[in-house]
């Protein structure tokens, strides 16, 4: 059949990783493992991993390479009534690309800045009339005004809209213009891009986990990361969060996984791709972790450094003491001494209280993490410019080899489904499609465009996803029946998925999803959604005020979370009637 196929197994298993590895193990790992107790979050990380995340895996690559076909005709062949779960899918692909392609131009826009000397971000730029300091930055810190104001231009609340940013656009534009080079003609030239994108993240994070590991204070971020806090396993929360996690981080429901698969010789070993792509994953988290973490612990070394030594020269000032008596090693001697002998005036120097926990709990994740608290570490590092480029580099890569997969999940299903005719060149579709969503994701660019980008993360790609994936189980066990998708599997793999894989798709992983879904939904409605505005007044940390979402912006976070997941019943309904 004219089906492209993949030059070699390597570069099939690179796309996948590279499909599956993304942003989420670097910004999102992290940033869990470190609210949610420590090493105690690897518990229920691993639980869900087992029970949900590799027989999903094992189920999209097999029935992908199985049927040789992309989501939507899937889903078409196992039952008409079931077409809707493949356009749902498909759907989300759409959706997701659209932001996540987004964040890429943000790293693109940072990484262009990193080759000014000193780094734009680490100092205040000048007011209007030259006199002093732009206020605003004054008020804050350069990286956040670098953040907000110099790339979001962030207006301070989501129904402003503001202006659309022309350097955002411009990146925005070379951003797709560079995922549709790499998707032009489909997996024939995503297979050989994948190479460098998926391979250098791990080049990149290896140097940065060799110099974290040297930095000053790396030993109290990864004592900080691992120490386990069991405690935190009684609350469902963390439950929820590591059931999401892996779900999310091996880009399950996309349809992504289905379109590559299917590009597989038939008889391959299915069952040993899923499992590895799994492992490699979850590797990848923990291996991400500590270089972040070393990065973290001396940064917040750094800043506790410099509240005691801001103490220290009030004190010497105030007692007229000899320069250097009083060090970072023999402060707490000197304290308790002073405060003992001369309350009154200790009391009436309004000194600042140091503690290195404080400093290691300011926990952020996603862009709050690679836009402010690792571009502020990155300012402390000798040779920061190298750095910055690195890091960037490295967000970049790992961000783009995600989009292929988004575009594949968008693009084989289009190309199948015979909407489109033969005679229109490939090139042509997929130029199209980079287009039509360049022109969407400008919205995006807007002042508001940052809230908006939480929004879809939070409605559309996370949802949908559960109910999609909850509907492929059901769909693979009970319509298209256990038995005859093992014969299948068997045909494929040589051998018959054992009592693991049987129990797995039949019962637990149905099962799991669907308290997965009705916990995320109540406390969906729980707390009524609520987003931080930015407000450079604001005291706190990080510099944000916390607002609720005005009714019409609530009803189009419901659209997004409903409209993926209505297509399953329209479609059934559909055939029903026809």
């Amino acid at each position: 059949d004219g089906r492209p196929k993949w030059d070699n197994k390597f570069q099939y298993i690179l796309s996948c990783i590279g499909f599956a590895v993304g942003l989420g193990n670097v910004w999102r790992f992290p940033y869990l493992c470190q609210i949610h107790g420590g090493g105690a979050f690897l518990i229920p990380y691993f639980i869900a991993l087992l029970f949900e995340g590799i027989p999903l895996l094992h189920l999209e690559l097999a029935l992908g390479q199985c049927l040789r076909k992309g989501s939507i005709g899937v889903w078409n062949t196992i039952s008409p009534y079931l077409g809707g779960v493949g356009v749902g899918s498909w759907m989300v692909s759409v959706l997701v690309s659209l932001y996540y392609n987004t964040v890429l131009t943000w790293v693109m826009w940072y990484f262009i800045n990193s080759f000014q000397e000193p780094l734009p971000w680490s100092v205040c730029p000048l007011n209007e009339n030259k006199t002093g300091l732009n206020e605003e930055c004054y008020e804050s810190t350069a990286v956040n005004y670098f953040w907000y104001r110099k790339t979001l231009n962030i207006t301070p609340d989501v129904t402003e809209s503001g202006t659309l940013q022309w350097w955002l656009i411009l990146c925005l534009a070379t951003c797709w213009a560079i995922v549709y080079l790499c998707t032009i003609r489909g997996i024939e030239t995503t297979g050989k891009a994948i190479y460098v994108t998926a391979i250098f993240p791990y080049l990149v994070l290896t140097i940065f986990l060799i110099h974290g590991l040297t930095l000053p204070g790396a030993t109290d971020g990864l004592a900080y990361l691992f120490t386990p806090n069991l405690n935190t396993l009684k609350n469902p929360r963390v439950w929820l969060d590591a059931a999401t996690q892996i779900f999310f981080s091996l880009s399950l429901a996309f349809g992504g996984l289905i379109a590559f698969s299917s590009y597989n010789p038939p008889k391959n070993d299915c069952e040993k791709d899923a499992v590895t792509v799994a492992i490699v994953n979850s590797m990848t988290s923990l291996y991400a972790s500590i270089p972040v973490f070393s990065v973290l612990g001396f940064k917040a070394t750094t800043g506790y450094w410099d509240c005691l030594d801001r103490n220290i020269i009030s004190i010497i000032n105030e007692f007229d003491l000899p320069e250097e008596s009083i060090m970072r090693q023999n402060y707490t001697t000197w304290i308790s001494f002073l405060n003992s002998s001369y309350p009154e005036k200790i009391a009436g120097l309004k000194l600042k209280s140091c503690d290195l926990q404080e400093f290691l709990d300011q926990s952020v994740s996603g862009t709050g993490l690679a836009f402010i608290i690792f571009t502020q570490a990155i300012i402390l590092m000798p040779g920061s410019q190298a750095w910055a480029i690195l890091f960037f580099i490295m967000l970049f890569s790992l961000g783009l080899s995600s989009m292929f997969g988004n575009i594949e999940g968008v693009f084989t299903p289009l190309l199948e489904l015979q909407i489109i005719s033969k005679s229109i060149p490939k090139e042509l579709i997929s130029g199209i499609i980079c287009l039509i969503c360049f022109l969407i994701a400008l919205c995006f660019t807007l002042g508001s465009g940052s809230y908006w980008i939480d929004i879809f993360d939070s409605y559309a790609g996370s949802l949908p996803l559960l109910v999609i994936a909850f509907f492929e189980v059901i769909g693979v066990a009970y319509v298209y029946k256990i038995k005859r998708f093992s014969e299948d599997v068997k045909w494929m793999t040589g051998r018959k998925p054992n009592l693991y894989w049987q129990i797995t798709w039949r019962f637990i992983s149905p099962l799991l999803l669907l308290i997965v879904f009705v916990a995320f939904v109540t406390l969906q409605i729980q707390k009524p959604p609520s987003y931080a505005a930015w407000n450079p007044k604001y005291e706190g940390f990080p510099m944000k005020e916390e607002k609720v979402y005005p009714p019409w912006v609530l009803a189009i976070c419901v659209l997004l979370a409903v409209l993926p997941c209505a297509f399953v019943p329209l479609v059934g309904l559909f055939h029903l009637i026809k």
